[in-house]
């Protein structure tokens, strides 16, 4: 699936996940604090979501931001993927997650994580209900923690934070940062 079509599949997710839900889009939207504009779009894959916007929808409907990654093809081994059988999601603003982890229901989950130069989650900070961690493989990135001032990492180092933490994220340079992510 090339980048077009997986935006369009996302789109697709979020307006049957909505209406299963029973949500209006203008209670979805006054919800995430985005107007209702913005939200059709999203739901007509005119616009990209943020990872904040994509995680205030996974969190307001009641799933894991995961239910939103699609499959390309089958897993030949149930506890393997390989590159080419991994769910991708593309975000506005510069950062692609691929899902790495076998499995969406166990006790954690994988991500990596490709920041472009200059790429963020959002101008808001999201919270999540799992608890996060993170290995920083290439690159730089900045972390923001309930409002405290950003701290850098770099290449090699590693963090973790609880659960319902307030957090932005971005890469400030001018080169790509990869980021592998841990989600309870």
């Amino acid at each position: 699936m090339n980048k077009h079509e997986e935006i369009a599949a996302l789109a697709t997710l979020i307006h049957d996940l909505r209406k299963h839900k029973k949500f209006t889009l203008k209670q979805l939207a006054d919800k995430m604090g985005r107007s209702v504009g913005f939200l059709s779009q999203v739901e007509r894959g005119l616009s990209q979501p943020t990872v904040a916007d994509l995680t205030a929808i996974s969190e307001t409907l009641g799933v894991p931001t995961t239910y939103f990654y699609r499959q390309p093809k089958p897993q030949q081994l149930p506890w393997v993927t390989r590159p080419d059988e991994r769910r991708t999601l593309f975000f506005a603003n510069g950062i692609t997650d691929i899902l790495v982890s076998p499995k969406m229901g166990s006790a954690f989950s994988m991500l990596e994580s490709i920041l472009q130069a200059g790429a963020n989650s959002g101008e808001r900070p999201m919270t999540d209900s799992s608890e996060q961690g993170g290995y920083v493989i290439e690159g730089q990135l900045t972390l923001w923690l309930d409002e405290d001032d950003p701290v850098t990492l770099n290449a090699g180092d590693s963090f973790q934070y609880d659960s319902h933490t307030r957090c932005r994220y971005a890469n400030l340079t001018e080169h790509v940062t990869r980021v592998l992510w841990v989600y309870t």
